[in-house]
């Protein structure tokens, strides 16, 4: 027996084995080893072959030199710091504050009171009844404050649904594969079963009806209680946006096998290619329709102001909105939310911002529209030339980009690129991942940290860093690895 197991409570053999099988590889290895390389560049080494690390492994976007949109941040400088309001002319005059940002400021602190208090455990009334209005507007379908609750970014929300939904060891979640392993890690801390379906790379990464009625058939004859489906569109890390198509054949199914639908829609705006149709409004259109067969889905659709043109990740804002839910049950929602007691004022008054932004005609609207329009131009032309860079790349696939924060390249490496993996005890595309780190700085996530098929190789990265010049250092790298490992 070792020392620290007798000098302390708790050791590595028995915390919760549950946390221990949780994998999260947007922050694993690679990322720790980047974090390493970027404190080694800070005290002004100069040993390393590279000036500057690129964190191109985490939808982050201010870290990457994303700039925050002025009538967000002006806002939040007023209700954070409120005696600023009895300056009124040095802030109009002096500081470049604009009326409106001055009259939301003072409507914000009306319906929250303090932004250093607790609000109510769903988040305040006023801002909620902002989200409903932009849902409508957004859907063309009416939207009920009651049914949306304000939370701590998206995976807060995905974090109380999915207690909710997990009752036993033997429920299931289908989850789309490749995904964000936020699903994956969620579901086995809650020692709950994660139920893949691969979407279709072919199809630019497309859901494919036959695949999810496969996996749903095999988990049930395997004893498995499949409870939900998670749709993340656009996807992440795929980028793909879903046709309206698509989204009808995931209602119609979960309407015929009872499941809950958990749309992910966070990117919403992150769209290229194609238009985002959001679950919701697809979703009142068949219940329009057909109301008996489709008057019970059950739809929790999730949204965030940590993406998009936004990209306040660090606030932590986010919201869902639950349709077709069972009252009782929406009352455990809720109790389950006043355990924590709310989300941060601060990022619901966010949530209130990207709901309801400057409008035509009001003063902060044409620097917000710049602003916003300036950073989608940006993300467009950095998602381009990084697939333009990868499809000049030996063995290396990229599909175009459509959408999200990231492209998900497919890699070819040679039999010895292989061994030389094997030998680290690393798999392909962590190898890839890892080398391509130590040479350039340039840190991306191998696909195994999101799932793929067997037998094929991937890594996602973010076309978030500013600039095309570390797309060259990719381009570089990868030709020097081929080239070694002929």
């Amino acid at each position: 027996m070792s020392t620290t197991t007798t000098l302390r409570s708790l050791n590595i053999d028995n915390i919760n084995p549950h946390v221990k099988e949780a994998k999260y590889a947007v922050r694993g290895e690679l990322a720790v080893r980047s974090e390493e390389y970027r404190a080694k560049l800070a005290k002004g080494s100069t040993d390393l072959p590279f000036d500057k690390i690129i964190s191109a492994n985490i939808g982050n976007p201010q870290q990457l030199d994303q700039k925050p949109i002025t009538f967000f941040r002006q806002v939040l400088s007023l209700i954070e710091y409120p005696p600023l309001l009895e300056k009124e002319d040095v802030l109009l005059n002096q500081l470049g504050y604009k009326s409106d940002v001055i009259a939301r400021a003072k409507w914000l602190l009306k319906a929250v009171g303090s932004v250093g208090a607790y609000s109510a455990s769903a988040g305040a009334p006023a801002l909620k009844e902002s989200v409903a209005k932009f849902i409508e507007e957004r859907d063309g379908h009416p939207a009920d404050p009651k049914d949306i609750y304000l939370s701590a970014g998206a995976s807060s929300g995905v974090n109380t649904l999915l207690h909710i939904i997990c009752a036993t060891p033997h429920t299931g979640v289908l989850v789309p594969i490749p995904q964000y392993p936020l699903y994956t890690a969620s579901l086995s801390v809650l020692n709950a079963r994660c139920v893949p379906y691969y979407l279709d790379e072919a199809k630019s990464w497309g859901t494919d009806l036959e695949a999810i009625k496969e996996a749903h058939k095999k988990a049930i004859a395997e004893g498995t209680d499949v409870r939900a489906i998670v749709i993340i569109n656009p996807g992440n890390p795929t980028g793909a946006s879903l046709s309206e198509d698509d989204v009808k054949a995931v209602i119609d199914f979960a309407a015929q096998e009872k499941l809950v639908v958990m749309a992910d829609e966070v990117y919403q705006t992150n769209v290229f290619k194609g238009k985002f149709h959001s679950f919701k409004s697809v979703l009142r259109n068949l219940q329009k329709e057909d109301p008996e067969k489709y008057k019970y889905v059950e739809l929790a659709s999730l949204h965030s102001v940590s993406k998009g043109m936004v990209g306040e990740c660090g606030h932590r804002g986010g919201y869902f909105e639950l349709c077709g839910f069972d009252p009782a049950v929406q009352e455990q929602i809720y109790k389950f939310v006043s355990i924590s007691l709310c989300a941060p004022v601060i990022g619901q008054c966010l949530v209130e911002l990207m709901v309801n932004p400057p409008k035509e005609g009001e003063p902060s609207y044409e620097l917000y529209k710049q602003e916003f329009d300036g950073i989608f131009a940006g993300l467009e032309k950095r998602a381009t030339a990084l697939y333009e860079a990868f499809k000049d790349m030996e063995g290396v696939e990229c599909g175009v980009p459509q959408g999200s924060m990231y492209l998900f390249p497919t890699i070819t490496l040679s039999d010895k690129a292989v061994e030389a993996a094997k030998k680290e005890g690393r798999s392909p595309d962590e190898f890839y991942a890892f080398r391509l780190l130590d040479a350039t700085g340039v840190c991306v996530v191998p696909g195994a940290g999101f799932g793929q098929k067997e037998n094929t190789l991937h890594f996602r990265t973010t076309f978030l860093a500013p600039g095309t010049e570390w797309v060259g250092r990719i381009r570089k790298f990868h030709s020097d690895f081929m080239d070694e490992f002929r």
